[in-house]
């Protein structure tokens, strides 16, 4: 079974979900939050608001250049992904898990490390999954570009505004959106598993599916992940393993356990 025919047969159903392309986090949102608040206050006369609405446009909005940057990068990796993808040779093993982690309705929380994400995000392009992204300046281009490719995204991370996007894809997961995680992101430590999809696993009900994408050949870049870049014409294994599932009442010592399930998983799909 090849990646490329399943994700056109599922891509049609997926899109009708509804879920969220963006997020409220991005540079755009921002600035035109900040404009009409200051339209407002120039209305109103109130110059306290005027102060505040200039700090946070200062504090908030990325520098100019930094801003060509996200656009060029959020034009450009779709480009990279697409035609490299297309030319990958996907192979899926564990089909059996896959299908079980998503029968009678449940809704998949996918799981993989950082370095995968290349080739990940090509194999499972237009379902509308929706990934969180750090609200840093990587995590900026990246929530851009992944919306490109079909995703939404939310806008956290371990370090940062986590809680918040939690609970946002807690809600989105409850709507109908599937979600994912790249575990061991924003910046490790390298193949570490974090406790985010352990926690939304509790949260919404849904079962976690770790699963790794491996490719043959590949260029490894100079990152902190390494991350893998597939050569053309490759072979690349998709591997799914067994669902975990996070019962409602789980505690903190269970929890830990279901990470460390969720470790071992993934060494095992993504070697």
């Amino acid at each position: 079974m090849t990646g490329r025919t399943h994700t056109e047969n599922s891509a049609a159903g997926t899109k009708a979900i509804g879920c969220a392309p963006g997020s409220a986090g991005t540079v755009g949102s921002i600035t035109r939050k900040g404009r009409q608040r200051r339209q407002v206050a120039e209305q109103t006369g109130d110059l306290r608001v005027l102060r505040r609405v200039g700090r946070e446009q200062v504090e908030r909005a990325p520098p100019r250049l930094q801003r060509l940057a996200v656009r060029a990068a959020s034009l450009l990796f779709p480009l990279l992904i697409r035609a490299i993808g297309a030319t990958l040779r996907f192979n899926v093993e564990g089909q059996e898990h896959w299908d079980e982690a998503a029968r009678e309705g449940r809704l998949p929380i996918y799981t993989f490390w950082h370095d995968r994400i290349f080739a990940g995000t090509y194999f499972f392009r237009g379902r509308r999954i929706v990934i969180m992204t750090s609200q840093s300046f990587d995590g900026e281009y990246i929530a851009r570009f992944i919306q490109r490719l079909g995703y939404g995204a939310v806008r956290g991370s371990s370090t940062r505004g986590g809680v918040g996007a939690l609970v946002e894809l807690t809600r989105l997961v409850r709507r109908g959106c599937p979600a994912g995680f790249s575990i061991d992101g924003p910046r490790g430590p390298r193949h570490v598993a974090k406790m985010g999809a352990v926690l939304l696993a509790k949260k919404s009900g849904q079962p976690i599916l770790p699963f790794g994408v491996n490719a043959e050949r590949f260029w490894s870049l100079k990152s902190w992940d390494r991350m893998q870049i597939p050569k053309p014409f490759s072979r690349v294994r998709v591997r799914f393993a067994p669902p975990i599932r996070v019962a409602s009442e789980s505690d903190e010592e269970t929890l830990n356990a279901k990470r460390d399930e969720l470790q071992r998983a993934l060494e095992e799909v993504s070697p």
